[in-house]
């Protein structure tokens, strides 16, 4: 719930509106809609009332066809002149006298009935299984269907037995065995086998008129949910399974069409008689009206819902633009708020917050402009004290090595150094530009070390390993000497042996990263942070990192500067991070000294 709550708040108002008035229209839609549904469950009802009044009948009107067809194998099978007829036939008779006894049989079963409504034939089986038909529709039975009858008939001792049809034989049997009896002899020794061959076909659709629904059919299964009819459709499994429900009728689904059923148990054969309906055919009208409903109501919550949305966005979008307007000014972009807009609000309360609004940004940005042009002065002023505490660095430390290198060395070494001093004068004498070429500020560098390497020789391993395409990009003046010089200080001054200085320079992203690295004793974990701030004492008059980050981000921004990493004995490295302009070939250029 707190989520939901929470969820809720914040959302925009136009959406709050929005579920607000989608609830109100839900609310009606879904009370519409349950009405409409308990008349459909009425008219459910309804069909199923009618459906099973039709099933009833005709069910019952079946049944009672079958249990003539009962009585009339039992008058078959208990009549004496077929009992006497299959007795003659027991004893050895001649051709003839079995020729005379057939003919009587088929004329007896001619009077008990075989012409009767719905029988196809009567047929009769003596011992040695010959067979005596008579009928409308005579089928000779084949040797396997005369066995399945018979094997059936067996198990009943002279009960009545069901023999479902099958694509051989479509007609449904009532078969009896036939048992010796009369007054005198009460023995019941077998003396055949009756069958009275059922039209099933035709008695159902006499009887299923009443039926309701196009393309209604009748379907019957016995006790064990086996199918009787129809012969020619089997139906599956799932009409099966739905008898078990004991509400009477289902709706199920085959070959995807669904079917309406409506069943029914029989008492006297304890069978199951089933209406399939097509589900479309009983249905097609409820289902319009459903879909006509839900149709309209679709429409109603989407017109509904745009109308809403319009009115809606009238009262929040001069708000949702004022909102904008503001998270605009977050950024610093203040110049859209001085022009006229183009987007005219209604000179209601909405209209005058804009109104208000651009009043406020107008002086604003009248005091900005104001601060600016002080600020610029500030900064510029700040940078030439910077720059002023660079250039005496380099000259006392310049004359210092030349006082030294005079002493020690020849006149040639002198003009060398003095040429690469006055090239060192020049570039911080020259206060029209703050940023040069990486080109530029590395000729610096290489000046430098020509100075120094005449003092520290074969001590001193100066390397550059810089990508060609950097060689543009601007960079402020005087950025890497002085890093390469307090690495000579604090690096190369405070060992013995050769110490390695290396330059490196890669493009990452959109930015350059400048690293100035060598292998000296390194610099305590807790010295770090107080040579990023500045708070230690230099070595004699050395410049601190503090004043090269600080113009770093005076001309480049806050996220760019100075990123320092030291362990003790392996070293130190620092990082500038400056954004890239320029470019070239990716081709590394290597210079050692």
């Amino acid at each position: 719930m707190k989520q939901m709550k929470s969820f809720y708040s914040k959302l925009r108002i136009k959406y709050k509106m929005f579920l607000l008035i989608s609830f109100i229209l839900l609310s009606f839609s879904i009370g519409g809609i349950s009405i409409l549904q308990h008349a459909f469950n009425v008219y459910n009802e309804e069909i199923y009332r009618q459906s099973a009044q039709s099933l009833g009948v005709s069910s019952n009107s079946i049944e009672n066809e079958l249990k003539k067809m009962e009585r009339l194998s039992f008058q078959v099978a208990t009549d004496s002149h077929i009992q006497s007829y299959l007795k003659r036939l027991k004893d050895n008779q001649s051709e003839y006298e079995k020729y005379i006894v057939e003919n009587d049989i088929k004329d007896r079963l001619l009077q008990l009935g075989a012409l009767n409504k719905y029988v196809d034939s009567l047929q009769v089986y003596d011992l040695s299984g010959k067979e005596y038909a008579t009928g409308k529709d005579i089928e000779i039975l084949s040797k396997d269907r005369i066995q399945e009858v018979d094997a059936k008939a067996s198990v009943k001792k002279g009960g009545v037995e069901w023999v479902f049809p099958n694509r051989e034989d479509p007609a449904l049997i009532t078969a009896r065995k036939i048992r010796s009896y009369s007054d005198y002899d009460f023995s019941f020794e077998p003396l055949g086998l009756v069958a009275v061959r059922m039209n099933v076909a035709e008695v159902v659709s006499d009887f299923t008129s009443t039926i309701n629904g196009e393309n209604a059919q009748l379907a019957i299964f016995d006790e064990n949910n086996q199918q009787v009819y129809p012969v020619d459709t089997r139906l599956s499994s799932a009409y099966t399974a739905a008898i078990n429900n004991e509400k009477g009728y289902s709706l199920i689904k085959d070959n995807r069409e669904r079917y309406f059923i409506t069943y029914s148990p029989a008492q006297h054969t304890k069978w199951t008689y089933m209406i399939v309906t097509p589900y479309s055919s009983l249905f097609n009208a409820i289902t319009s009206v459903r879909a006509a409903v839900i149709s309209l109501y679709t429409i109603m919550f989407i017109v509904v819902a745009y109308m809403s949305m319009r009115f809606v966005n009238g009262i929040i979008k001069p708000i949702e633009g004022l909102n904008k307007k503001m998270e605009i000014v977050q950024t610093g972009e203040l110049d859209p708020f001085y022009s006229n807009e183009d987007v005219k609000y209604y000179r209601d309360e909405t209209g005058k917050m804009h109104e208000n609004f651009n009043i406020m940004m107008n002086q604003i940005n009248h005091l900005i402009a104001e601060n600016y042009k002080k600020q610029l002065v500030i900064k510029e002023a700040e940078f030439k004290t910077l720059q002023a505490q660079v250039n005496p660095h380099f000259l006392y430390n310049t004359l210092e090595s030349i006082n030294w290198s005079a002493k020690m060395e020849g006149k040639d070494r002198i003009s060398r150094m003095a040429e690469s001093l006055g090239y060192i004068l020049q570039s911080s004498i020259n206060m029209k530009e703050s940023t040069i070429t990486l080109e530029k500020e590395m000729t610096i560098v290489e000046k430098y070390i020509v100075i120094q390497s005449y003092r520290f020789e074969e001590r001193l391993d100066f390397q550059t390993e810089i990508s060609e395409e950097l060689y543009h990009c601007m960079v402020p003046k005087f950025t890497l000497q002085p890093l390469i010089e307090n690495a000579i200080r604090y690096g190369l001054q405070q060992m013995v042996g050769t110490c390695t200085i290396r330059v490196i320079g890669k493009k990452v992203k959109d930015n350059i990263i400048l690293t100035v690295e060598d292998n000296g004793p390194g610099m305590d974990a807790d010295f770090l942070p107080k040579l990023k701030n500045g708070d230690y004492q230099p070595q004699g008059t050395g410049i601190g990192l503090r004043n090269i980050d600080e113009r770093i981000q005076m001309i480049f921004g806050k996220k760019y500067g100075i990123k320092i990493e030291s362990t003790k004995v392996k070293g130190t490295k620092v990082y500038v991070m400056l954004p890239y302009e320029g470019g070239g070939e990716n081709v590394q250029r290597v210079v050692s000294r």
